[in-house]
């Protein structure tokens, strides 16, 4: 007997999507078991608020205006947005440089090998002495940590392109930026987006090695005033704060890949 007209097809898209949906409910799920046994163990054995607050009162500072929450984080924020996004700029147009000119990379990018694997601790106070302190120093400072696996990964993604496309591109008179734009940024978005996630976990360690290295504001620079008093639950509290800013960055490059790259095209 025939189908009944009116009768629906399963959607493909279904289980995909609960499967989605029961790995974030995983993930939750997991954290909040954490919190929760966090809050109960440290009650159970009553360790003192130095040594290990409960989730409660670390999220009790966020009531203590003394902290300036609000203005540290926007500093710590600016600093690591700024440093990061100058990052990918400089990262894919240094990338796109090297890819025309072999005399270029040969001459430059071991020059720029060497330069990254100097510790950046150690450029620090040089960076402070050349730059004196504040936001822009701190941005550098971020900058430096996250240039470099995004050039060497946009880098590498600019030559997996066809060169059989770009022979055909240059025999159609076509310009380097139209070559670019057509073929190169497609083909390499995924390599792009991988330095881009590595840059995003490394852009949070900039902004606190400048911050604690020499800086008047920010949540780093906070951490170390509260240290002297043992002030434990209001360091978790900006630890905290600096991982949700590091998360935040991170779900946002993933949602800018899950939008401008393919399913099968993902790193």
């Amino acid at each position: 007997m025939a189908d009944a007209p009116n009768q629906t097809q399963p959607s493909a898209d279904g289980p995909a999507w609960r499967a989605n949906l029961g790995r974030w409910a995983a993930i939750v799920g997991v954290h909040v078991a954490l919190v929760l046994a966090w809050q109960f163990g440290v009650r159970m054995t009553s360790l003192p608020a130095f040594v290990l607050p409960a989730p409660t009162d670390i999220l009790a500072t966020l009531s203590k205006t003394s902290y300036a929450w609000w203005d540290n984080t926007l500093v710590s924020t600016i600093e690591i947005l700024g440093g990061y996004a100058l990052a990918v700029v400089f990262g894919v147009a240094l990338a796109l440089v090297f890819s025309w000119s072999r005399i270029l990379t040969l001459a430059v990018f071991p020059l720029l090998v060497t330069l990254n694997m100097i510790p950046k601790v150690a450029l620090g106070p040089l960076v402070i002495v050349w730059f004196s302190y504040g936001i822009r120093t701190n941005m550098l400072i971020t900058f430096s940590l996250c240039f470099f696996p995004v050039l060497l990964t946009t880098l590498r993604g600019l030559r997996e392109v066809e060169p059989d496309l770009l022979d055909l591109v240059k025999s159609l008179k076509g310009s380097r930026w139209k070559m670019f734009r057509y073929i190169q940024l497609p083909g390499s978005l995924p390599y792009i987006f991988s330095g881009m996630k590595v840059a995003a976990i490394l852009a949070v360690a900039g902004a606190v090695v400048g911050e604690f290295i020499a800086s008047d504001r920010g949540l780093a620079y906070l951490m170390i005033q509260v240290q002297a008093s043992l002030d434990t639950p209001a360091m978790f509290m900006a630890v905290l704060i600096l991982t949700f800013i590091g998360v935040a960055l991170y779900l946002a490059v993933l949602g800018l890949e899950l939008l401008f790259v393919p399913r099968d095209a993902r790193k």
